[in-house]
């Protein structure tokens, strides 16, 4: 007798829909990403040397109105950093 409540539960089981709803959403998902990464409007737009209208980006820069101003030099003595030293690796043999 308790075989067939064991066989009575199993054919109520709806197990195959969320397989389903979950293999729709990631067929979705992988549609989405291909449309967006792949698609007509995503291909570069590579200018030759001779089109660019600034050689360098301090010319670009300026040209915008920015500022262009040196980096600050570095303190002649810096303190040493925290911790051990950095190992050198052993230069090995060349052989002959």
């Amino acid at each position: 007798m308790e075989t067939s409540l064991l066989v009575g539960n199993r054919s109520n089981r709806h197990g195959g829909v969320p397989l389903l709803v979950a293999m729709a959403v990631a067929a979705a998902g992988v549609l989405g990403i291909l449309v967006v990464d792949h698609g007509p409007w995503s291909k570069p737009k590579v200018q030759p040397a001779e089109t660019a209208n600034y050689s360098t980006t301090g010319e670009a820069a300026r040209a915008a109105g920015a500022t262009v101003m040196p980096t600050e030099p570095k303190p002649p003595i810096e303190p040493v950093p925290p911790g051990p030293k950095p190992a050198h690796p052993v230069n090995p043999a060349v052989p002959q």
